[in-house]
Formats: structure tokens, sequence, C-alpha cells
């Protein structure tokens, strides 16, 4: 009589937040071990977005969330950028009326405008027949996950942004790319800067945490460098950028700003309404700070955005390494039954700490160590010591 083979584990791995460079390495990697430690690999699209409009009732929607993953389809998703499984903003936790799937519009009460279908998701997972989940973003995607992991769900996570402002880690997937392509992008921009003779004020991603920007513009060498930590006045910041222009010999100067910036006294520059993680869109300060300079200085001003550009293509070495390493690490995890942890790197060394740890406090530039509030600019006292980004 034949033995009756035994279930294959099934994982399951998503993408949630803002892709980077990075992600389709880690996607790679995490399907290719699996397959060697006989590991079935199911990737929800759009984030958690896949497992909340997951309906088990309706195949035609259920085949766009659920996608089973193999070596061979994924065998050249790693030579790009971006996430091969897509990805959303979305909570499960606090899901807007307007943003839920028709099918679960119906439970929400009269007058209840937002609604926790963390149940819904727990029901599609154990109907799945998930073992455990990999869920790979920033401080809001993995905040869901430790959620999961609070109701008792098996979540090995892995820390991804190009802000690089998950508590906890010293490093995670996407930030050396947005710095790499920021160094190189702001280097271009001396052509036409110092043509004009201008003032450039180049706006940077990193939300809340100045730590993208200021390493940027640390590499770059830039004038000076306005990061969310310390709010500046504008009347200094153009009485140094002038300093900066005329002590050029090709008569230009520029600045780093970070989108989360702020004037002393003033709110960080916020549009839209919040996302399902109450965030609103942050963006415009580099051009209001570049329209007081030309008013204050009587200078022409180059105003850039590099947003998006910054998290685009392919990964660096680094970003291509650490992503690799980091979904090696799930996998062991995995294997040796343990769960709840988070992968990071500590002071250059790779670890896993607890999953909660992310909720533990906020990772924010170290001004006293790496920025002089009254020059505007990068100032490391010590590199000796310091982990490999300074932080």
């Amino acid at each position: 009589m034949e033995k009756k083979s035994e279930r294959k584990p099934i994982i399951a791995i998503l993408t949630g937040g803002g892709d980077v460079p990075g992600l389709n390495p880690c996607i790679k990697t995490l399907v290719y071990r699996a397959e060697s430690e006989g590991i079935k690999v199911m990737g929800i699209c759009r984030g958690w977005a896949g497992l909340l409009e997951y309906n088990p009732d309706d195949p035609s929607i259920s085949n766009r969330c659920i996608w089973e993953l193999n070596p061979p389809e994924v065998r050249t998703i790693d030579r790009s950028g971006g996430t091969y499984l897509h990805t959303s903003r979305t909570n499960p936790s606090a899901v807007r009326e307007k943003e839920a799937p028709d099918f679960l519009k119906k439970q929400f009460k009269k007058r209840e405008k937002v609604k926790d279908f963390t149940s819904h998701v727990l029901k599609n997972l154990e109907y799945l027949k998930i073992d455990a989940i990999i869920p790979i973003g920033g401080d809001d995607t993995l905040s869901f996950a430790e959620r999961l992991h609070r109701e008792g769900f098996p979540v090995i996570a892995i820390p991804k942004t190009m802000d690089n402002d998950v508590f906890g880690t010293d490093y995670c997937i996407g930030f050396s790319t947005a710095v790499t392509r920021s160094v190189s992008f702001i280097h271009a921009l001396r052509t036409s800067t110092g043509s004009h003779e201008r003032i450039a004020v180049i706006e940077l991603f990193g939300r809340y945490c100045g730590e993208t920007s200021l390493i940027s513009a640390y590499l770059a060498g830039v004038d000076r460098a306005i990061i969310p930590e310390v709010p500046f006045d504008p009347k200094r910041l153009a009485e140094l950028i002038m300093k900066d222009k005329r002590a050029n010999p090709k008569n230009y100067a520029m600045i780093a700003i970070s989108e989360g910036a702020r004037m002393i006294g003033s709110e960080m520059f916020l549009s839209g309404q919040p996302d399902a993680y109450g965030h609103r869109r942050l963006g415009g300060i580099g051009e209001e700070t570049g329209a007081i300079l030309k008013e204050l200085t009587g200078e022409d001003v180059l105003n850039q955005r590099l947003s998006y550009l910054m998290r685009s293509g392919t990964p660096d070495s680094l970003d291509l390494m650490v992503a690799v390493n980091y979904a090696n690490m799930a996998i062991d995890l995995f294997l040796k039954g343990v769960f709840g942890r988070l992968i990071a790197l500590s002071r250059g060394i790779y670890t896993d700490i607890t999953l909660s740890t992310i909720t533990a406090g906020q990772k924010r530039v170290d001004v006293r160590e790496l920025y002089d509030v009254e020059e505007y600019r990068a100032k490391v006292l010590h590199v000796g010591g310091k982990p490999m980004f300074l932080y």
C-alpha cells in the first residue's frame, strides 16, 4: 500500500507601501529557496489589499488576488525594479466603506465609516491553508503584520523602505539605491545650476525621517541640507546659501531639502486626504523654500523634486545583497518554526528581532552626532565606531 504524501507547507508573501529597488530580488530568492526546501509559495497581490479583497466564493476576483509562485515564473524579475506582486497602502484594520470590496460593504453598520476586517483576513489565510506569511514593507505594512502576530498567526517580516526608518533595524531594502540615485541626480543638476549661476533647491523623499536626505547631501557635497528633525529659518538659510554662492568660483550653490522639512513656526507641507494609516501626502516645501529664497536674495532659483526617481529602476549591489540575504534568513526562520520576528541588520550584522520592536519607537536622525543645527549641514563628529550608514 502506497504511503500518503504529506502536504507541502505553504507560505504567503506580499509587498506593501511604496515600491523600491530590491523587492523583486527578495521575492525571487524567497521563491527559489522555498522550492528547494519543499515549500509552496503563494503571492498576495497588491499588499494587504489582496487578502482583504479575496473572496473564496468568487473565483473571478480571487484569481486576481492570489498567485501561486514558482521558479520559472519569477526567474527574471530580479533584473528590474518595482514589485512583481504590485503594492498598495491598504490597512485591513481600518477600511473605509467606499474602499471596501462590494461583498464586504454589507458588513458596515449605519453611520459606520471605518471597519476592522482583520478577522476576514485571518479567515482567508486559514481557507488558503497558509502556514506563515512573509510581508515585505515599511512601518505601515509591518504594523498590520504585527497585528496578525498578536492575533496568533505566524509572521516573519522583512523591512523595506527607502526612508530607512523602520525602528529596530539599521537597514531597510531600498535605502542604498535611493541614496545612490539622489547623489547621481544632484551631481547631474550641477550642470544647469552652474551654467546659469543659480541656487538649486532639490527636494528629496524621506517623510518624517531626514536620513535619506542628509546622507545624500553629505555624500554629494551639497552646500546646505534641511531635514525634518530641525525646523529652519529661511532668512538664515538665505544668508548661508549666498555666502556659499559667492565662495564658489562657478557662482552657484545647492540645497538638499527633505519633503518633511518645515520652517520655524510652520507645519509640514501636507496635501490630500489621510491614507489608511493616517498619513497625508508630503511635498512642496522645496518649491516654497525656493520662492522665498528668490524673494530674499534676488537670485534665480532652480527647483527640482527628485521624488519617484529615487525609487525607480534596478537596485544597486548593496540593496541586491541585502534583499537576497533577508529572504534567505526569512526561510531559515520558517524552517526552524520561529515566528513573530523582523529580519534586521544591527551594526553590520544580520540578525532577527521581535516584530513588536517596530512599535517601540521612531527612527530619526541623531542630530547631535550628525547635523550642525546652526549651519544647516551634515556634520559627522566621529565616524569611528559608527555603522556603515552612520545611523
